[in-house]
Formats: C-alpha cells, sequence, structure tokens
C-alpha cells in the first residue's frame, strides 16, 4: 500500500510528458503555406509607369519613383518622403522582403529608412524618419545616425506603438525599441536586404549586409515572440535625411501572405456526401465515354486501330530518353577520337617521311643507296646517328674551321712581309731574295706542313663509337691538300720574285 502513490505520481509524469511531446510534435509539423501578394508588392523593371505612378501603391514628399527603383529621400539636407499601399491587407501573417542602398558621400550618413505596418496610413513629411510619429503599429527601423552619440550606429531596430507614444529622438529609441542588432548597412557593394516575418504573434527579421551577390546570405538580426499587431494594416516604407544626407534607395518590396494548414484548409472542405456524389458522377461519366467509344469502334470498322499502341511512337519514356542521349554521347565521343586518330595519322605520316628523307641522306653519304630485294617493298633505313655523334661531328666541324682560321691568318702574315721587303727596295745581286725571307717562309711551310699533319691525323683517327660517322673514303686527301697548298706558296713565291726583279729594273732604267 505505500507504494501506490509514487506508482500514480510516476505514472502521470509519464502522461503528462507524453500530452506534451504530442502537442510539441503537432506544433513543429504545422505546415506553412505561402501566396505571393502582387498588391501589396512593387519590383523593377516597371516599377513606374509612364506617368510616374506605382500600381497599387502611392507616394509623396521628396520621393521619386523610376522604373528601377523609389527613391524615398535624395542626398539633399532636410528631405523626407514615403510611399504607402492604397489598401490595407486581408491577412493575419506575413513576411515581406525589402531591397534598399543606402549610400552617400561622407563617412556618417543621416538620418535613416523605416519599413511601417500600421492601421492607418502615415504622412508622407512626418517626423519619424518621413513618417507620421504616435503610429498604431510596427516600425522597424535603420537608423544611420547617431544621436545619443553612444556609437551604435547604424542600428536595425523594431519599435511597437499603440498611437499613444512619442518617438525618442534623442535616444534613438532606446528606450522604447522591442529588439535591435547592430549592422551597417551604408555604402555597400550590393544592394542590402531585409525580411520581416509575423507569423503566430512573432516577429523575426533577418539582414542581408549587401557584401556578397548570394540571395541566401541571410542572418539573423532578432526574434521577439508575444508581439501582437493589429488587423488589417497598411505597409510603407519611409525615409529623412537631416544636416548630413544619403540617397534612400528601395528597389523592390515583396510581400508574402502566411497561412498554416487549417486556414488553406478552411473553406475547401467538402463532405463526405458531396465526395460520394462527385465520384458517382465521375464513374458514370467514364462508362459513358468507354460506351461512346465502343459504338464508333462498331459502327467504323475500316478506322480501328490500336488505340494503345498508336501514339507508342510519338512519346519516350525516361528511360528511352536516357538511353538515347547516352548513344548520342557515345557517337559524339567516337566522332571526336575519329578525328584525333586522323590527326595523329597525318603527324605520323611527315615524322616517318622526315626519317626517311635523313637515313636517304644518310646512306647516300655512306655510298650505300636505299636497295630493296626485288619483288620487296623498300623499307625505310634505321638512323644510326645518335646524340653523341652529333657532338662529336660538330667538334670535328669546329676543329676545321679554327685551322682553317689559323692559315688564313699564316697566308696574310706572309702577304704582308713579302709587301713590306717589296717596299724596302734592297738593291741584291740581280734582285734575289735575302737568306733571311727564305728562312722565314721555309719555316712557315713547315708549321703549314705541322698543322696540316695534325689535322689529318685528327680527321683519320676511328670515333669512339661503333660506326664510322665520316665516310671511309674522302674525296680530298690529306696529300692532295698538302700539294695543293705548296702549288700555291710556290706561286705566290715566284710572283713576288717576279715583281722584285721588275721594280728593281725600273728602277736602273730610271
Amino acid at each position: 500500500m505505500r507504494c501506490r502513490p509514487s506508482t500514480m505520481s510516476s505514472t502521470s509524469l509519464n502522461i503528462l510528458l507524453f500530452t506534451v511531446l504530442c502537442l510539441l510534435v503537432r506544433s513543429n509539423s504545422q505546415t506553412v503555406h505561402k501566396r505571393f501578394e502582387y498588391k501589396y508588392s512593387f519590383k523593377p523593371p516597371y516599377l513606374a509607369q509612364k506617368d510616374g505612378s506605382v500600381p497599387f501603391w502611392e507616394y509623396g514628399g521628396n520621393a521619386i519613383a523610376s522604373g528601377e527603383s523609389v527613391r524615398l529621400a535624395p542626398s539633399l539636407r532636410s528631405q523626407k518622403g514615403a510611399i504607402w499601399t492604397r489598401t490595407p491587407i486581408n491577412f493575419d501573417w506575413w513576411e515581406v522582403d525589402v531591397m534598399f542602398k543606402v549610400t552617400g558621400r561622407g563617412r556618417i550618413g543621416a538620418d535613416g529608412l523605416a519599413f511601417w505596418y500600421t492601421t492607418a496610413r502615415g504622412e508622407y513629411t512626418g517626423e519619424v524618419f518621413g513618417s507620421s510619429d504616435r503610429w498604431n503599429g510596427l516600425g522597424v527601423i535603420f537608423d544611420s545616425f547617431d544621436n545619443d552619440n553612444k556609437h551604435n550606429n547604424p542600428y536595425v531596430m523594431a519599435v511597437v506603438n499603440d498611437g499613444t507614444k512619442n518617438f525618442d529622438h534623442k535616444s534613438d529609441g532606446a528606450t522604447q525599441l522591442l529588439s535591435g542588432c547592430l549592422r551597417d548597412f551604408r555604402n555597400k557593394p550590393f544592394p542590402t536586404r531585409a525580411r520581416v516575418e509575423y507569423f503566430l504573434n512573432t516577429l523575426t527579421v533577418h539582414f542581408h549586409n549587401g557584401l556578397t551577390n548570394n540571395e541566401a546570405d541571410y542572418e539573423l538580426c532578432f526574434r521577439a515572440e508575444n508581439v501582437v499587431l493589429p488587423r488589417g494594416g497598411y505597409f510603407g516604407l519611409s525615409a529623412a535625411t537631416g544636416g548630413l544626407a544619403d540617397d534612400h534607395d528601395v528597389i523592390h518590396l515583396l510581400t508574402t501572405s502566411l497561412h498554416t494548414t487549417q486556414q488553406a484548409g478552411s473553406g475547401q472542405q467538402i463532405s463526405s456526401a458531396d465526395q460520394q456524389k462527385l465520384s458517382q458522377e465521375y464513374q458514370e461519366y467514364q462508362k459513358k465515354l468507354e460506351q461512346q467509344k465502343e459504338d464508333y469502334r462498331k459502327e467504323h470498322p475500316d478506322e480501328v486501330r490500336d488505340k494503345e499502341g498508336e501514339f507508342d511512337d510519338w512519346f519516350e519514356s525516361d528511360g528511352q530518353r536516357e538511353l538515347r542521349q547516352i548513344f548520342q554521347g557515345l557517337g559524339q565521343i567516337q566522332d571526336v577520337m575519329r578525328d584525333l586518330h586522323k590527326k595523329v595519322d597525318e603527324v605520323i605520316g611527315k615524322q616517318s617521311n622526315s626519317l626517311s628523307l635523313l637515313s636517304a641522306v644518310y646512306s647516300h653519304a655512306q655510298g650505300q643507296g636505299l636497295q630493296a630485294a626485288p619483288g620487296q617493298p623498300a623499307q625505310m633505313p634505321a638512323l644510326p646517328i645518335s646524340r653523341q655523334d652529333w657532338d662529336l661531328m660538330s667538334s670535328n666541324h669546329q676543329l676545321v674551321i679554327n685551322t682553317i682560321a689559323e692559315l688564313k691568318g699564316f697566308i696574310i702574315d706572309v702577304a704582308r712581309k713579302s709587301d713590306a721587303l717589296l717596299q724596302g727596295g734592297g738593291a741584291g745581286a740581280a734582285g734575289a731574295p735575302s737568306p733571311q725571307l727564305l728562312s722565314e717562309m721555309r719555316d712557315g711551310i713547315n708549321v703549314v706542313k705541322q698543322t696540316v699533319a695534325g689535322v689529318s691525323q685528327r680527321l683519320s683517327a676511328p670515333p669512339p663509337a661503333a660506326q664510322a660517322l665520316c665516310p671511309s673514303v674522302s674525296c680530298v686527301s690529306a696529300a692532295t691538300l698538302l700539294a695543293l697548298l705548296g702549288a700555291h706558296l710556290g706561286l705566290m713565291f715566284l710572283y713576288a720574285v717576279y715583281k722584285e726583279r721588275k721594280e728593281a729594273q725600273a728602277k736602273k732604267f730610271f
């Protein structure tokens, strides 16, 4: 008997927890239906008509409407303007998305911009950011000027008024605000946005800082519960400037009405009797239609066709569409690969022709022509030239060039000395050259012979590679080269002696 109270208390606690859990699940599972309200919205392009009016809206004061935006207050001192809906709303819960830009040259701007939901339309040149004071409803204010010198501006705040309170400008409404957040909305690269939602007496404000162009880049500014607003109010926007001035441009205001599942289904419920009646009528109509089709087939037997397969070729299922797209993609890939193969074949053909020409040139230099066996196509010989062979040929070529340069310098030196001797005009016996000149020429010829012999030995030495780079039989041998050089030097010597004798005879004659 003593355990019964504890058992009863635990049972009641479990029942209470189960009830609370059911209520939470029911509240969370409630679906919200949204509907765009065009009569309480405006957006570009063609925001304003040709006569300057905005459909379903009225504006005044210093506000200017264009095709792309509504400038509530220009960047001039002491400017005020506002825009209001013409008719009150006919729904309880709503969501408003406001896109705006506040720009100015100064580091500090003034005064700010405000969104209104009030029971009556405010003034166009009022005292509270361009609207009327003592409003009845909600005001979401974007205050850009710091009146209380607390360095807490720009600031976004919500103020609820019952129509009896004056807004405190000196404290920036700090004692009257419902909630707020410190956010900078001046001179941003992209338009700033604010999303104000009022649903089930809960006010939520999300803010887009305008630093990116991502429409989903919102952050929570504040959330306030148990907020009771009057029904059937007006939407409005207003702005004002003071000693400092900014351009206050509103690009769009989009209103969406929010409805719960019960509200969305109210007025559309049909009784069970009506549902049964409509279902019976539909079935009767289907039977009548089938009977008419059967009568038509009997009256026109020649025109009877397979209705089920008549339009099968006109339509395709999802699987057939995917297979068709796959085959099309494979066909495109095959075409591209075919083109690539053609191009690769062309490149390979060009390389083969180049290698054939090089091999033919090398084989001709070796004295071995491209000979093919009878009845067999000529095959491309391999190119026996490696990187080392090319380097060795380059070094030998450079050695020949250097030797020829030395020979050229020596021949120039001999000619210079011969000219100097002839200009000296020495009167020797019968004009014969001096023994010193003969010894120098003999030494020079010996030096030439030694140099040519060294070059001949280097050229005739076999290369380190397995195959010889140069042909085995040279067109000009070393002996022939020496004979030509000796004949050339002999002719030069005879010409010098002949010239010297002529000059000596000419001097004796005079």
